[in-house]
């Protein structure tokens, strides 16, 4: 037998065995990728682009430099080249102008489309920008804009704004326009600020949002523009005065009596719910909410509050009241008018404590009474009216209702309910008022709600237990049940959606609650103080309607407990 011959029989037994091999149930098929693969083919085309090899395009700007590419590489990576290649009068072509572009720029996008990357500057920015937008290279877009963002101070983000509305860059404008608004002081001060336009300048300062200390910083501001070509700008003055809030700034000349007029109509009336934007104090912090717990102590009947941060988790001390409102209902009006109603020291009353965090000298005051002595009752807050909703008056459980209108500061009775309800929650939903669960003689689980425009009561589906104060909340559109008492503390939850009409169960607390007080914050469920086997609860569970799940904090003062709550905008005194 020749080498030849015996070469291919030792082959072909080689290969035999690999096919038996290979049909082992073990030999499964594989899949590999080469990660290096697009990368390599990217710098061979980047190196044939350089080296003008196989080259089918050329740009001329108007500079008469030349940019060469590959057709096919350029439409798959810019639907702007996509259009033009398949343009009949283009698509033919092997040199196209264009004009719209310097050579810089567009040597720059181009070799970005080839290797994935680009050196941005300070000096290229500006020029960048436009191009990627005509190009519709969505990623430079975005990193132009994001490092336009990163370099913003207030000696360029008036320019910076300008530029992202000039070219539509939705998010770089709305960022440039918050940090023009969180940091006006010093964007006041720049060169910059005294050439805005009047519509500019009115955009500006009508903001809730504008970061000022003292509204007498607005008004210092709208002077120095116009006092810049007071010619020119006199006559804009009436229109920027609009939106400088006369009267929360101190009494000065021409705008004494209006602040005055306001100052007084306070301390008369307590009350007021403002009409004008120009009457409402400006919100301008990123985290402008913050929880006001309402606590007793061991030693003494007077109610204690706090200012609570769920953010920083810091608590500092707000003003108190002299009564204990332990079974008062609470609510606010706007995120800044705090009531107490009803329930002083345990006793049914029909006195109503306000707090206006806005004010700049904090303290309850005394408002109009209700017109039926209760405690244990249930509040909510429709349309800017308090409603108090059942309780008892000291002998009777109560099933009527009554409501405060801000507007005439006076108190009327409403329809009543289907049946009594002491200790009840309440909650509002799609301008609805829920009453849920409570105690009329026996533990309750059904739950009704108030129509304001009809002035009538309608049952829902009954709750799966019954629930003697538990804490009712709203968030995200579900209203939720938590807690309660009906013979053993609970710490079990549910929730309501209107569309499903049913009740459905969620997660357990981990601590039974009886009448603990709930908010809602940045989208998530507080669950605050409360009761357990007649000892005050002094913890802080969160609901995370993501997640499903609950977290507990500590938030214990020796000798406080805590009873309730509401969520109300950042007062000027909260560091």
């Amino acid at each position: 037998m020749s080498v030849k011959e015996m070469d291919a029989l030792q082959t072909s037994s080689c290969e035999n065995n690999l096919k038996k091999a290979l049909k082992s149930k073990d030999c499964k098929p594989t899949n590999f990728r080469n990660n290096s693969h697009s990368a390599r083919i990217l710098e061979d085309l980047h190196s044939l682009r350089k080296n003008e090899v196989l080259c089918d395009i050329r740009f001329e700007t108007d500079d008469g430099c030349i940019t060469f590419g590959h057709k096919n590489v350029l439409i798959a990576a810019s639907p702007y080249f996509r259009a033009m290649f398949s343009n009949s009068d283009e698509s033919n072509k092997d040199l196209v102008t264009i004009r719209e572009l310097d050579s810089t720029t567009l040597q720059l996008l181009v070799d970005y489309i080839y290797t994935g990357e680009i050196t941005i500057t300070n000096k290229n920015v500006q020029m960048l920008l436009p191009a990627a937008n005509i190009l519709q290279l969505d990623y430079i877009n975005g990193v132009c804009a994001e490092f336009l963002q990163k370099h913003l101070d207030p000696s360029n983000c008036l320019g910076i704004k300008a530029f992202a509305d000039l070219h539509n860059c939705i998010d770089l404008l709305s960022i440039s326009e918050a940090y023009i608004k969180r940091n006006f002081l010093e964007v006041a001060k720049v060169e910059d600020f005294v050439s805005l336009s009047s519509d500019d300048l009115v955009k500006l300062i009508s903001s809730n949002d504008l970061a000022v200390p003292f509204e007498e910083k607005v008004f210092e501001c709208v002077i120095k523009w116009v006092n810049h070509d007071l010619d020119r700008r006199n006559n804009f003055l009436p229109k920027l005065m609009e939106h400088v809030r006369l009267p929360l700034l101190k009494p000065v000349k021409d705008y004494i009596i209006e602040a005055l007029h306001f100052n007084h109509q306070k301390s008369v009336q307590h009350f007021a719910i403002p009409k004008t934007i120009r009457f409402k104090p400006r919100n301008f912090d990123v985290s402008q909410k913050v929880i006001l717990m309402f606590n007793r102590s061991d030693t003494s009947p007077k109610c204690y509050t706090e200012w609570y941060d769920p953010v920083t988790k810091l608590r500092e001390n707000a003003p108190g009241i002299n009564d204990c409102r332990r079974t008062a209902g609470l609510c606010v009006i706007r995120d800044q008018f705090v009531f107490a109603v009803g329930g002083v020291n345990a006793s049914s009353s029909k006195s109503v404590s306000l707090l206006d965090v806005s004010s700049r000298s904090l303290s309850w005051v005394p408002m109009v009474d209700m017109l039926v002595s209760r405690h244990g009752l249930g509040v909510g807050v429709l349309d800017d009216c308090i409603y108090a909703v059942g309780g008892r008056d000291g002998t009777y459980l109560l099933n009527n209702v009554e409501k405060f209108d801000g507007s005439i500061k006076k108190w009327q009775m409403v329809s009543s309910m289907s049946i009594q309800r002491s200790s009840v929650g309440v909650g509002v939903l799609n301008n609805h008022l829920y009453a849920v669960g409570g105690y009329s003689g026996k533990f309750l689980k059904s739950v009704e709600y108030y129509d304001p425009t009809l002035d009538t009561w309608n049952p829902v589906a009954e709750m799966s237990e019954y629930r003697q104060g538990a804490g009712v909340g709203v968030l995200d559109g579900i209203l939720y049940a938590i807690g309660g008492y009906n013979g053993q503390y609970l710490k079990s939850a549910e929730i309501y959606r209107p569309g499903d009409g049913n009740w459905s169960p969620i997660a357990h607390m981990h601590l039974s609650r009886f009448r603990p007080g709930v908010v809602t914050l940045d989208g998530l469920l507080y669950v605050i103080g409360g009761e357990i086997d007649a000892s005050d609860v002094d913890t802080v569970e969160i609901y995370d309607p993501i997640t499903k799940t609950w977290t507990m904090e500590t938030l214990s003062r020796h000798g406080v407990r805590i009873y309730g709550a509401v969520v109300v905008s950042r007062p000027h005194h909260y560091n």
